[in-house]
């Protein structure tokens, strides 16, 4: 069996650096790791509108965005497939097939749907499509014959959700269906970069983040409002590590060449948190030393970034191509699921319908 990968993003926005710690990275390292036969990277335009309908030009200005992003970052078109949800119409067929194999109820109990439905305020008016996002993403991972889907730990319910549709059609039409598995990053730190201000989410509705097309200026700005330690007042005084946004983002980001460059008076981070938990190291430094640090991985992305939109034309191009690509896909895999449950009704000839009226 081929090895293929399925993820992507909600165009709602430019992307973060918890996007990139949480996902970004590790597609371009799977991407760049040559153990996959194909990946398909999707920008989940009709998802986000489950709950933007009201604004859907929010969406439209930030396809580009996104694209922009993931050819920054190091995706390359020559070997991952990106491409935009809406422009697949396979998927919204799988979708309808699907939603007759999963409850109502069973959707209400989503974990990271009832988190959200939380989060949005739906309590009391779930817009359907929106209740339907797991099915939506169950004919999208399948319609590509996925086989891994790299996630964040709060979305691992909806992988279980797929793989419980599969299981249903594979029970009732036969092996036609793809089980997916999913990918939990091996680096704890990354499965969810907190925001600047010391919520547990980096979003950009809480305007927390700092984004990967920031300038140089607003990410020293955004560096140096960080929170830390509320009790480490003076330079003097001990501070605690544990919790404190700074050290949570080297965690994420630093390696032990950045001090040799940017702090030698220490070898590694490892020294850098003894120093202040015993008191007599300033949260001024440590941020200065995180800006130079995030400078390091966001410089040759921003410089990239600058390249690309020179020649949008080619982005959409590279946009084009990968919807191209994906229909193809998706239709195959629609055409098995239609085989199966025998509503091909004027291709097949094993099972034409006028024979019902020759018996």
């Amino acid at each position: 069996m081929k090895k293929i990968i399925l993820t992507g993003d909600r165009p709602t926005g430019r992307l973060h650096l918890g996007h990139f710690v949480g996902s970004l990275r590790r597609r371009v390292e799977l991407q760049n790791s040559g153990e996959f036969d194909e990946i398909y990277i999707m920008i989940a335009d009709s998802q986000a509108l489950t709950d933007n309908a009201d604004n859907p030009e929010k969406i439209r200005r930030n396809i580009l965005e996104v694209a922009l992003d993931y050819l920054s970052v190091g995706l390359d078109p020559k070997i991952t497939t990106m491409f935009i949800q809406s422009q697949i119409p396979a998927l919204y067929e799988l979708t309808a097939y699907y939603l007759n194999l999963v409850t109502v109820a069973r959707l209400q109990r989503n974990p990271t749907i009832k988190e959200e439905i939380k989060q949005r305020g739906f309590e009391t008016s779930i817009p359907a499509g929106f209740l339907n996002y797991p099915v939506s993403q169950a004919a999208d991972i399948t319609a590509f014959e996925a086989t891994c889907v790299p996630v964040g730990e709060d979305q691992m319910p909806m992988i279980e959700q797929t793989r419980e549709v599969v299981r249903s059609f594979n029970h009732l039409y036969g092996d036609v269906l793809v089980e997916p598995e999913g990918l939990l990053s091996d680096n704890e730190v990354c499965l969810r970069l907190p925001g600047i201000d010391g919520k547990a989410k980096m979003s950009k509705s809480l305007g927390n983040g700092i984004y990967l097309s920031d300038t140089p200026e607003e990410v020293k700005k955004k560096v140096m409002s960080m929170y830390t330690d509320p009790n480490h007042l003076k330079v003097e005084d001990p501070g605690s590590v544990e919790g404190n946004t700074v050290f949570i983002y080297l965690d994420a980001f630093c390696k032990d060449e950045y001090f040799e460059k940017y702090l030698p008076e220490y070898k590694n981070l490892d020294e850098l948190k003894a120093h202040y938990q015993r008191g007599g190291l300033g949260d001024v430094k440590i941020k200065r030393f995180l800006n130079s640090v995030l400078e390091e991985i966001l410089t040759p992305i921003r410089e990239r970034r600058k390249e690309l939109e020179k020649d949008i034309d080619s982005v959409m191009k590279v946009l084009q191509d990968g919807c191209d690509k994906a229909n193809a896909k998706a239709n195959a895999t629609l055409k098995k699921a239609k085989d199966a449950m025998k509503i091909n009704y004027f291709d097949d000839q094993e099972h034409n319908i006028k024979d019902y009226f020759q018996e």
